[in-house]
């Protein structure tokens, strides 16, 4: 068994890439299979070596690996022998019409009430009308002459399908200016490269009989290639998603602060009955089943994404972070706040809490009782230093002399030390913030 995620180069990864590269992933992984990286680079106008780049990057971010990488632009030489092929057995033809042309025929079988199928008028044209098209400057493109009949095949997400032939345009494999396009390479890719198992959108079902169709006129068996086609995201309201990729672009959520491990969680579970968790890639790989992917479309609803990001931060250990931590943070700080963030983005502002400077609000008629607070705050010695007991034994003496209780003697008091209403516990906090800052704020927020 061997899978393959086959990007095109000319955009960044969003999450319906993802969502196709986790798949395919998690099955290699699951069945022990290869799996293998091909960059569908072909379109030299469209394709840039940064967005490769990033590809790569994206995906070694989400904890992807491949066992091999190749790229189309390397393998131009074997499309040109399989469309040779094609040609010597008629099933690789060339045509002239300009797409003016082409235009005006779709808009006469339209005003006909006929499909505006490619009407194949080329395969009419005379060794002399060619000779002469070309003596007129003309440069032919190629179209594959498709199999009457149909293409079936039994999909692990959709069942039983079957592509009727007749009833789609001959495509072109080929253009005039010699680039190879998607439908040949990708096929001949398979081929040679030894691919068994093809899961990718729902949107290539057409592509996908049409491809079974040339594997045939190349000599290939297409019962040796095993498909899956996941339906299309959609948006939270039921809209298409595609109108929302730029926000959802793997490194616009990376620079948000989503978690990798919580991304690959979510899409692995997406569109189907299991509810998402935070597991490992390998945790992951042992039960997932893409036949459990439903035949209906998925919502993309990014609170679900939020929340178990949010889970998965909180359960994040030290040492996975330690790299992108602040300057200067420590562990202790890290346990203190991290069941408080939903992105490690936020870390920025609880340590310029802890060891920062902020400026307080004020609080209306709290002076007397801040100062209060302020005369009774512990000492910090070396032979007794703040310790998580410190809090706990202020906000004891500091109840019995004021009278005050629950939140009219807390909220006072972490308003003044933190700037926030809710947060991290304070009796972790202030070991961290030290005598001198809290000292310093409380005087702050009294005066």
């Amino acid at each position: 068994m061997k899978l393959r995620f086959a990007p095109s180069p000319t955009g960044l990864l969003h999450v319906g890439n993802a969502r196709q590269a986790v798949a395919n992933a998690l099955h290699a992984r699951r069945h022990g299979a290869g799996f293998l990286l091909r960059i569908d680079d072909t379109d030299a106008g469209r394709s840039r070596e940064e967005y490769a780049a990033g590809i790569e990057h994206d995906l070694a971010w989400l904890g992807l690996r491949w066992d091999e990488k190749v790229r189309q632009s390397d393998r131009l030489d074997r499309y040109a022998e399989a469309a040779e092929t094609l040609k010597r057995s008629g099933r690789l033809y060339p045509c002239f019409e300009s797409e003016d042309e082409l235009r005006v025929k779709r808009e006469m079988r339209l005003r006909q009430n006929r499909p505006p199928v490619y009407d194949r008028a080329m395969l009419r044209l005379t060794s002399e009308q060619r000779a002469q098209a070309e003596a007129n400057g003309k440069v032919p493109y190629w179209r594959f002459r498709l199999s009457d009949g149909h293409a079936a095949w039994d999909d692990l997400v959709l069942g039983r399908m079957q592509v009727k032939l007749p009833s789609i345009s001959d495509p072109v494999l080929i253009r005039a200016d010699g680039t190879v396009l998607y439908t040949l390479a990708s096929v001949v890719d398979d081929l040679e490269l030894g691919i068994t198992h093809v899961l990718r959108g729902e949107d290539h079902v057409t592509n996908t009989g049409v491809q079974l169709d040339i594997v045939a006129a190349l000599g290939g068996r297409p019962d040796r290639f095993t498909f899956a086609h996941l339906p299309l995201l959609l948006d939270e309201a039921g809209g298409k998603l595609s109108k929302r990729f730029d926000g959802l672009s793997l490194r616009a959520l990376r620079h948000d602060g989503i978690e990798p491990t919580a991304l690959v969680a979510y899409l692995a579970r997406l569109g189907t009955s299991e509810d998402p968790h935070p597991l490992s890639f390998d945790e992951l790989a042992q039960t997932y089943d893409v036949r459990r992917v439903s035949k209906s479309a998925a919502r993309f609803d990014m609170r679900q994404l939020l929340a178990l990001n949010r889970r998965t931060t909180h359960t994040m250990p030290y040492a996975a972070v330690r790299d992108r931590l602040p300057d200067g943070a420590t562990e202790p700080f890290w346990n203190a706040v991290r069941g408080n963030v939903d992105m490690l983005s936020e870390l920025r502002h609880w340590w310029d809490v802890v060891g920062g400077g902020i400026v307080p609000p004020v609080q209306e008629g709290e002076s007397g009782f801040l100062l209060q607070a302020l005369e009774m705050l512990p000492e910090d010695r070396p032979d007794r230093p703040w310790s998580d007991q410190t809090w706990s034994e202020w906000t004891r003496a500091l109840r019995e002399a004021s009278g005050r209780t629950g939140k009219s003697l807390f909220m006072p008091l972490r308003l003044a030390l933190t700037g926030e209403e809710k947060g991290p516990e304070l009796r972790e906090l202030l070991p961290l913030m030290g005598h001198e800052r809290v000292a310093g704020r409380l005087r702050l927020a009294a005066s």
